[in-house]
């Protein structure tokens, strides 16, 4: 069959091993984090029309339920991670076709995960996982519809990451940009319409944020999967491409994106551990609406930030890592720690400056909720400082394929420091607000010294992908 209508593909973009190393970092990590900054509007918006019409309790229900979803989706996410590592490579070694195929090979493993296991055993579960945490009731009541249509309906967001991820390791970030827009858009018109009950849509409150993620996520993946097949992207699906599963691949895909998975799981096990410490204080829908609000929403501002900076970080090093060029991958990664400095430091003024302000976008009028969201945000600003030198350093290692030593330094920087320091306060006398605020930014520094001290071994240097020749 003749295939002379067909648009030729989108060329892989070589300015990311050929060019100014610091255009090459920040071409990839704006778009990105812009994305991200426009995406973490949604969950303000999410938490302030809550917050106005179900109270702190709603936004104490969306912040528990996300930092739940979030440990249970890490491990579906894992595939895109490990696809990132080898998309890079490759786009790094111009091998176009070996990218495209991976990138379907992720696909279908995402797809195969959520339809056996995210989906039935998150509805199955999301009571059990509640109760882990300690959620208070009036919290689960809101809680427990909002995570069972987050795991039923979050297809159609995975297939967004993992479009966005394919395209950012393969050099094109201001596609994922646009995509990302749209998305919030969608999310956003969705969650008031069904928050608040628009026209002749019913009220749903906290359960319509839920339903209207899963709606936006569909329509949006449905998008980029057109854009898959239209030959504009420097990711292509065509008719001439080898459907079946490669068995090869998707063994790499698991061999570097699982130790990120099992990373994701355990810093993320560490959030609800430490809102079961929350759990146990005097005060502790009080405390948990401000975590929810200071750490989960408002600190992601820096850490959203930055995790564009670790994208970005990982692309630059993994793209001249695969085209023989391992120095260009050592200064990428110190651009990127310099751009996440800079702006942890303008967000960490705003904190200090204004947190009664911040805090007020988000219906929080109680005085105790107040007052500990307050407290809180000084402490974050330090902890700002240490985590976005923290996430490029994981992405320049996590790009190279050391996938593994993130997550033996998330064990001990985000599971035995801060809930370490807890069990152990805990143990000596009734626990304080401020001894578990201590003991996040205690882990954010010694992730960040890890971090560092790992990526300057330059062990990464050596670690080869193994992936058969295309097949005809």
């Amino acid at each position: 069959m003749s295939n002379s209508r067909v648009a030729p593909p989108k060329p892989l973009d070589r300015s990311i091993v050929e060019g100014p190393i610091a255009h090459a970092v920040w071409m990839i990590a704006w778009p990105t984090m812009v994305q991200n900054f426009i995406g973490g509007i949604q969950g303000v918006v999410d938490h302030a029309l809550v917050g106005h019409l179900v109270g702190y309790a709603g936004n104490a229900a969306i912040g528990v339920a996300i930092q739940i979803f979030i440990v249970v989706i890490a491990f579906v996410m894992s595939v895109f991670s490990g696809m990132g590592v080898l998309v890079a490579r490759f786009a790094g070694a111009n091998e176009p076709e070996k990218v495209n195929r991976t990138v379907y090979q992720a696909f279908l493993a995402a797809l195969a995960l959520w339809g056996l296991v995210l989906a039935p055993l998150g509805w199955l579960l999301a009571p059990s996982l509640l109760n882990v945490v300690h959620a208070a009731p009036a919290v689960q009541v809101q809680a427990l519809p909002f995570l069972r249509i987050m795991f039923v309906g979050s297809i159609g967001m995975l297939l967004f990451f993992m479009v966005s991820g394919a395209l950012r390791a393969a050099g094109d970030a201001r596609t994922p940009l646009r995509l990302g827009i749209l998305l919030t858009v969608l999310n956003i018109a969705c969650n008031v319409a069904l928050i608040t009950g628009v026209g002749p849509l019913p009220r749903l409150g906290t359960a319509g944020a839920a339903v209207g993620t899963a709606v936006a996520g569909l329509t949006v993946s449905g998008i980029a999967g057109y854009l898959l097949f239209s030959g504009r992207l420097p990711v292509r699906w065509h008719r001439g491409m080898d459907w079946r599963p490669d068995w090869g691949i998707i063994r790499e895909l698991f061999r570097f994106g699982l130790p990120t998975g099992v990373q994701g799981i355990a810093m993320n096990v560490a959030g609800v551990l430490l809102l079961r410490f929350i759990g146990s204080l005097a005060q502790s829908a009080q405390a948990q609406a401000a975590y929810a609000i200071g750490y989960t929403e408002l600190f992601s501002f820096i850490t959203w930030t930055s995790v564009g900076l670790m994208s970005a970080a990982a692309t630059v090093a993994g793209q001249n890592l695969g085209a023989q060029r391992p120095d260009r991958s050592v200064q990428g990664v110190h651009v990127a720690a310099g751009i996440g400095l800079g702006g942890a430091v303008v967000i960490g003024f705003l904190f200090l400056t204004i947190p009664r302000v911040l805090l007020g976008l988000f219906g929080m009028t109680d005085p105790v909720v107040v007052g500990l969201g307050v407290q809180l945000l000084r402490y974050l600003i330090v902890s700002g400082l240490f985590v976005t030198v923290a996430l490029t350093y994981t992405g320049g290692l996590q790009g190279t394929g050391d996938t593994r030593s993130p997550l033996y330094i998330s064990i001990v920087s985000q599971i035995v420091v801060p809930l370490g320091i807890c069990t152990v306060l805990q143990a000596m006398r009734p626990l304080q607000p401020t001894d578990i605020w201590t003991a996040i930014v205690l882990g954010h520094v010694t992730r960040c010294a890890l971090s560092v001290l790992r990526f300057r071994q330059g062990k990464w240097r050596g670690i080869r992908v193994n992936v058969a020749p295309v097949r005809a």
